[in-house]
């Protein structure tokens, strides 16, 4: 099953989907579903509830509901775990044996959910207005948005780079975007996602405006050397990724010089909405 995982938020609260490519469909983690239709204090109430509910489904002979996928998906622990899974049609039928308010509503959005990404095929545009309304409704700042969107594009095109130039994806990838981040943060990703106290997260939705900056631009002279360059193996690909990082290590330099403070910060969202009032916004913090 060739599955892209992808939050989507249900009245605020997230619900782990994941859409198939192959099969042209989403599967939706049922413990979040159930946990959200029954108003559980936990996922492990959750899915306390949905092992008694399947264990009822399967005696009434709803087997083709029971018998379930399951994909890994990331808990809140940082680690991935694998999860029962529905397509849309078992999930109709799950939810309708659910006694919940919400189970109406709940049945609409899925219907947008469908539609959203049947439209976004015919027209990608429709992705980046999607994306910027979830990071909006987790909130994050209309600058921060704006910047992520853009460093999105960034990376998009320094990876083609890299894929045009015989750079394999996995290992070499995160080899060049380490060399990268060292360069001009002076840490390994790993190093970078400890300093701010994250696991599994995603690292560049944890940055700040100034951060996703300089990273942008460390990787857009990447994409620029390597384009100039024409580095035909990972040793020269790996010397047009530091050329890329000096770069945005000079101005971080310069920047931090001019202003008496460090650009890389320990926030991260998760910190950042834990200590601010709820009328502030990630990407607003460091420029008050």
């Amino acid at each position: 099953m060739g599955t892209k995982e992808v939050i989507k938020l249900f009245e605020e609260k997230r619900v782990r989907t994941a859409w198939d490519d192959e099969q042209e469909k989403w599967y939706f983690s049922i413990v979040d579903v159930v946990g959200i239709l029954t108003d559980q204090p936990d996922l492990d109430h959750a899915r306390n509830y949905w092992k008694v509910l399947k264990h009822r489904l399967k005696k009434e002979g709803f087997e083709s509901v029971t018998n379930c996928n399951q994909l890994k998906f990331q808990a809140s622990d940082g680690k991935r775990y694998k999860t029962d899974v529905a397509d849309t049609e078992q999930l109709f039928r799950i939810i309708q044996s659910i006694p919940s308010p919400k189970a109406e509503p709940f049945k609409r959005w899925m219907a947008q959910v469908a539609a959203e990404r049947i439209d976004q095929m015919q027209d990608p545009e429709l992705s980046i207005h999607q994306a910027m309304a979830d990071y909006k409704r987790l909130g994050y700042s209309d600058n921060w948005i704006n910047q992520r969107l853009k460093s999105i594009e960034i990376r998009k095109d320094l990876t083609d780079q890299w894929r045009q130039h015989n750079v394999e994806e996995g290992v070499q990838y995160a080899t060049l975007t380490d060399i990268i981040y060292q360069a001009w943060a002076g840490k390994t990703a790993k190093e970078y996602k400890r300093y701010k106290g994250l696991k599994k997260e995603n690292l560049r939705d944890n940055m700040t405006n100034e951060e996703l900056v300089l990273n942008m631009l460390a990787e857009l002279s990447t994409t620029s050397i390597t384009k100039a360059k024409d580095p035909q193996n990972l040793e020269e690909n790996m010397q047009c990724a530091a050329e890329g990082g000096e770069v945005a290590r000079v101005a971080r330099e310069q920047l931090e010089s001019k202003t008496g403070r460090d650009v890389v910060s320990p926030l991260s969202a998760k910190r950042f909405f834990e200590a601010q009032q709820p009328t502030e916004r990630l990407g607003e913090a460091e420029e008050e």
